[in-house]
């Protein structure tokens, strides 16, 4: 009877060691990481098994048989991506930081208004990438030629928003991530316009309009009006003379110092609405949502010409006289003087002289 329950028991004390050895490799911490981070790229397609003998190689989990034991039993699908690993962890915590898909992304936001200049340099601030590498990339406007003809860069269409930013990313990646943000922004705005064979403005003209109105206001309620002042003086043939058109202009060139100067304004560019009428031929930044919104539907208005009110805002003119006087409003604002000028008020002689009443 002892020797037919001495195989038994040792089959049972294998079972409880593996046990003990599968619970002991998925709960306890596992992992030097002596540079302080590991990543792993689990590929799209990836067995349990390999995704296993992956994480084992790379010093992240203790025991690739016990990681796919557990995997089995838990019965859940692991998430492609690449995974940050920073701290030693039980296989347990790794096993769910991957099925459930916790990739590593870095957050790096595209900015209203944002230059592909000033993308690229702010993704380089960020060591994500060089300036250049991801402006070669966003000159190349194949991406939508179908529903951009014309267009010379992606300048415009890269969409303003928070992006989570893979470990390894490269500027063509981002540049796609970014165009199919605007892609999905301008479907929800007016899904017509997404094809360039509709009759109306194209939507090159669309963006490139909207991108004056983002970079004319901060102020979400006056944008439909700017878009309606310059549609007004587009079908008057009257010339733009959008001061950030010259900004932009220079800085293409590398030669903006600002303030914006009388001669800047005579800078010869395409871009310079001073120096050429009609649109620029394409953005010069790159539009949120409410502007393209503006350009779509410029607001109904008589009004020619705005100027800025030193609060953020505007005031605005349909007449020529009327915006003059909004101009000497703002210098007196400068000033520190209040925007209206003082009333007209009448000189009194002192008592017992002469009436003699005139305006000053």
């Amino acid at each position: 009877m002892r020797a037919f329950l001495t195989p038994i028991l040792i089959l049972l004390l294998a079972v409880a060691g593996s046990a003990a050895y599968v619970w002991y490799s998925m709960e306890k911490p596992y992992g030097a990481f002596p540079t302080g981070a590991v990543f792993v790229e689990i590929p799209r397609g990836a067995s349990l098994r390999s995704a296993s003998h992956m994480l084992q190689q790379h010093g992240v989990i203790r025991s690739a048989l016990a990681f796919e034991l557990y995997g089995r039993y838990a019965k859940r699908r692991l998430v492609a991506g690449e995974y940050l690993f920073d701290r030693p962890v039980g296989g347990k915590e790794v096993y769910w930081k991957i099925a459930k898909g916790d990739v590593y992304e870095q957050p790096f936001t595209v900015h209203e208004g944002d230059t592909l200049l000033d993308i690229a340099n702010n993704l380089e601030a960020s060591k994500y990438m060089s300036a250049a590498e991801f402006l070669i990339a966003a000159n190349d406007p194949k991406q939508i030629q179908d529903i951009a003809p014309g267009a010379k860069s992606l300048e415009g269409f890269l969409f303003p928003a928070t992006y989570g930013l893979p470990h390894h990313l490269t500027p063509q990646d981002l540049t796609t991530m970014m165009v199919r943000k605007f892609r999905d922004a301008v479907q929800e705005l007016a899904a017509d316009r997404l094809d360039p064979q509709t009759p109306g403005t194209p939507l090159l003209s669309v963006v490139t309009l909207a991108s004056l109105v983002e970079s004319e206001t901060p102020k979400p309620d006056e944008r439909p009006l700017v878009a309606g002042v310059y549609t007004n003086r587009l079908r008057m043939g009257m010339w733009l003379q959008c001061d950030p058109t010259v900004v932009y202009a220079l800085r293409l060139a590398d030669k903006y110092h600002p303030p914006l100067t009388l001669k800047d304004l005579r800078y010869e560019s395409p871009y310079n609405t001073y120096m050429h009428p009609g649109l620029p031929p394409g953005p010069i930044g790159n539009p949120g949502a409410t502007a393209l919104r503006a350009a779509l539907a410029p607001a109904p208005t008589d009004y020619l010409y705005f100027v800025a009110n030193t609060q953020g805002g505007h005031f605005f003119a349909a007449t020529l006289a009327e915006h003059n006087k909004n101009v000497a409003k703002y210098h007196r604002l400068l000033n520190g003087q209040p925007a209206e000028e003082p009333p007209v008020s009448e000189a009194t002689e002192p008592h017992g002289g002469h009436a003699n009443k005139g305006k000053r």
